[in-house]
């Protein structure tokens, strides 16, 4: 596709996005938007802010991110004056690693759950909606992400969770931040396709996935957009 067709594309997207985010978050009180500071999710949270400047904006702060992501972060949350959220775990990384060794190392998933799973469920579970700037294109495991379904909680509160950026291709989602002065996270300079916490994230390992880079390709979900199984 060339730059004019790409940019009649993206232009179109953008208008859609737009409709879908007025639609989703005029009226209702109690909507969230979790944000990681990679590119699709400021792309979801700038046009958010458009519509309602206090939307909550939540981030999952395991300690373990990378210092240009707490920095970008910051930045982010000054310039555009953003309701953020920072979403802790219940211990912190030093009383966790004394208590429970270097769960990264060890036991991964279970780190994950601690740190990213049950705050995250925790804070969703006070709203009605959910956006998310999750893509099919991002990993094989979400080729058949819906942009918009009922999420089944721990507790067994469901929320509606919506994916309006879920038909995005990468290449749209980086021409639309540049055409709407969007900076991004330095660390994609130095190579990173998909980051995450700084010990469990590496430059991909395979250049056709860019997920490959995160847990040293043993995963490639958290855990977090894995819906819960009900209760017996």
């Amino acid at each position: 596709m060339g730059t004019v067709g790409i940019a009649a594309e993206v232009s179109a997207k953008l208008d859609g996005l737009r409709a879908t985010l007025k639609h989703a978050v005029t009226g209702n009180g109690d909507v969230c938007l979790t944000c990681s500071f990679q590119a699709e999710d400021v792309l979801l949270t700038k046009l958010a802010i458009e519509i309602d400047p206090a939307i909550p904006i939540l981030f999952l702060d395991t300690g373990y991110h990378f210092a240009e992501t707490y920095a970008y972060r910051d930045r982010m949350a000054r310039e555009w004056k953003l309701n953020l959220i920072n979403l802790l775990p219940e211990k912190t990384v030093a009383e966790q690693e004394s208590e429970l060794g270097i769960l990264y190392q060890s036991a991964p998933d279970r780190c994950c759950g601690l740190r990213k799973v049950e705050p995250l469920f925790k804070a969703v579970a006070q709203y009605r909606v959910w956006l998310t700037g999750l893509r099919r294109e991002q990993a094989r495991s979400r080729t058949a992400l819906e942009e918009s379904a009922m999420f089944s909680l721990p507790g067994g509160k469901q929320v509606l969770k919506l994916a309006p950026l879920a038909a995005w291709t990468t290449r749209e989602v980086w021409y639309a931040c540049e055409e709407l002065a969007i900076p991004l996270l330095p660390l994609y300079e130095r190579g990173y396709s998909s980051i995450g916490c700084e010990p469990c994230t590496s430059l991909p390992l395979d250049p056709g996935d860019p997920r490959s880079g995160r847990w040293g390709g043993r995963k490639v979900e958290c855990g977090i957009h894995i819906e819960a199984a009900p209760r017996p």
